[in-house]
């Protein structure tokens, strides 16, 4: 008997209006690294594939834990990589990140990849692991997977933020995520991520989110004041941050205390 898909909890809850918190992985590699995130009180691990030293079988192994620890698997891959995206959704990854999205023909080459037909032109085949391995029927399995991929763009030059209207309109396009700090250095303010020309780009792309029905992303946001302004914006996949920097504040913070008893 066939199995029934694993559900993209994210994919829901940002259907539902609300704030999916994303654990950034880019050191981590053994299998309790989904269950750390979880148990921390995040939703979807982000596996770094364009700036983390992973291959595809390393960030599979990730995504292949995740799905029965209840947290959403995405992987970003390099900018042409859309091969390795549909490498990482045929083998456990239920959304692909894909970097310097600035164009609607970029967006809708990318909502084709990671869809099967007729929405796209994702090519069947591998180990139905969406559906434990035990998939129904061809037609019945690529419907269901089609509905539960995240296929998520990044916004990081002022081209995309140009051409956001464009961008939300293709279908496929579930969310626009603003790669922040690249924005910054693209708008030669590199760095400055409460400038009033970011503030602006969110609230514009924040408006053509809600125009389109899409979602809106935030990435590079690290700290209180920004991060509560932007997603009082409206954004709603939030990237929290990344295991390195995770580690270095909880144990800096524990060693300053420990060094300050004596």
């Amino acid at each position: 008997m066939p199995n029934a898909i694993f559900p993209n909890a994210t994919l829901h809850r940002l259907r539902g209006g609300d704030v999916a918190l994303g654990f950034g992985v880019h050191h981590l590699r053994t299998a309790a690294t989904p269950m750390l995130a979880k148990a921390a009180g995040y939703d979807w691990l982000f596996i770094d594939m364009e700036h983390g030293a992973f291959s595809v079988q390393e960030a599979t192994q990730l995504c292949l834990a995740a799905l029965p620890a209840g947290i959403t698997p995405i992987v970003r891959v390099c900018a042409d990589a859309l091969d390795e995206g549909t490498r990482a959704l045929d083998n456990g990854a239920q959304g692909i990140v894909v970097p310097h999205i600035d164009t609607p023909a970029q967006a809708r080459r990318m909502a084709e990849a990671f869809r099967f037909p007729p929405q796209g032109h994702r090519s069947w085949g591998g180990p139905p692991y969406a559906y434990g391995l035990r998939a129904p029927s061809a037609d019945v399995a690529q419907a269901g997977i089609n509905r539960e991929v995240l296929a998520v763009a990044m916004i990081e030059t002022g081209e995309a933020v140009a051409n956001a209207d464009a961008i939300a309109a293709v279908d496929g396009i579930d969310v626009l995520l603003f790669g922040t700090s690249d924005l910054t250095a693209d708008l030669g303010i590199s760095g400055q991520i409460g400038h009033p020309k970011v503030y602006a780009a969110y609230e514009s792309v924040a408006d053509i989110c809600r125009k389109h029905g899409k979602v809106l992303g935030m990435g590079g946001v690290y700290d209180e004041a920004h991060a509560r302004a932007y997603i009082g914006i409206g954004a709603r996949l939030v990237l929290g941050g990344s295991d390195h920097q995770f580690l270095l504040d909880a144990a800096s913070a524990r060693a300053g205390f420990l060094r300050g008893l004596v």
